[in-house]
């Protein structure tokens, strides 16, 4: 009788465990292999770093080293700290210290970047303003002398 009824679901034992040990033959897609940690020599690495600091664009860059540009920044902060401190602090007070200027070095970045972004933006508008008032008389709002 048990045979019977799996012949009416439609499932055959014997064909679906076959050599993959599995129940289903979605399951046979195969997993990639476990990258290797360290994969790329020092001499590569500093090469990437080097051209890094010289490179407009980055995501170009880490489409021909075929490194992912994540990748790249991580290698150039290590390199740097190794040039900078001779090897990785040892003890925690410099440690935290250097997380601190990294990470302050990171805000002022973005606050560069807030500026510039607002002062373009700040041009535009005067330059719209200046273009739409064609009678020649001053814009309705007068900026401040410095």
């Amino acid at each position: 009788m048990g045979g019977v009824l799996v012949k009416l679901i439609g499932l055959n034992p014997s064909n679906e465990t076959l050599a993959m040990g599995t129940l289903c033959r979605e399951r046979k897609l195969r997993v990639a292999k476990k990258r290797v940690i360290g994969r790329y020599p020092m001499a590569f690495r500093k090469m990437a770093v080097e051209r890094l600091k010289g490179c407009d664009n980055v995501v170009a860059l880490s489409q021909e080293l075929g490194v992912h540009r994540r990748l790249l920044y991580k290698w150039r902060d290590q390199l740097e700290s190794i040039e900078e401190g001779g090897g990785p602090p040892t003890n925690s007070r410099e440690r935290e210290l250097r997380q601190q200027v990294t990470q302050l070095k990171r805000v002022v970045a973005d606050k560069t970047l807030e500026a510039d972004f607002f002062k373009g933006a700040l041009q535009k508008i005067e330059a719209r303003r200046q273009s739409r008032s064609n009678s020649g008389e001053t814009a309705s709002m007068n900026r401040s002398e410095k």
